[in-house]
């Protein structure tokens, strides 16, 4: 359908939910054999790519209710010559297949300040713990950071949230001690609702 003559529709932002990808939606530091070749960290064989418990559900629960979801990535191989780009995508393409949502949104940053590889060798304001990843997601993707949330299982993925403009109570830190990932997405579910 189209609008009448002389009205413009403007796209009112959504909010969204940013995640990090290793060890909050997939296994990473636990595997068994530890991840392929290089530090501990670093999954860089899509085949071994196997979803954590409760993420399948809670994010078709949060698509479901709304929001757009983004991966957002530290991938530091890549500048350490344990991965390329490439491999990279193709384990986010396991996730996306994973998960059934081909369409899910990764970006992802490959620098890192002890870098061997030197064309990704450096800080650069997408490394998490600046909020740059989630800048760039909210700027293209036309998403609301006032309404949005975070779900990581590391401090500098709240740290990033935050630096982002996120509130504190909405980045939510995943893992031993921390919530799981269903409880997580129960807390966002419940809060967004209220």
């Amino acid at each position: 359908m189209r609008a009448p003559a002389g009205w413009y529709a403007f796209e009112v932002p959504t909010p969204a939910v940013f995640l990090d990808r290793d060890d909050t939606l997939i296994a990473c530091n636990d595997l068994p054999p530890p991840p392929p070749p290089g530090a501990r960290g670093d999954l860089v064989d899509p085949a071994l790519v196997r979803l954590l418990p409760g993420v399948p559900e809670g994010c078709h629960r949060l698509r479901a209710a709304g929001f757009t979801l983004v991966v957002v990535s530290n991938q530091g191989s890549v500048a350490r010559g344990i991965a390329t780009p490439r491999m990279v995508e193709r384990v986010n393409d396991a996730v996306r297949l994973a998960l059934g949502m081909a369409d899910l949104p990764f970006y992802y940053c490959p620098f890192h300040p002890k870098g061997l590889v030197p064309c990704f060798t450096g800080e650069h304001a997408w490394r998490k713990p600046a909020g740059g990843m989630i800048h760039a997601a909210a700027s293209e993707l036309g998403l609301e950071l006032g309404r949005s949330w975070l779900i990581g299982d590391a401090p500098r993925d709240i740290e990033a949230g935050v630096a982002a403009g996120l509130a504190p109570s909405r980045c939510l830190r995943t893992g031993p001690g921390e919530l799981d990932f269903a409880s997580a997405c129960e807390r966002i579910l419940y809060d967004s609702a209220s």
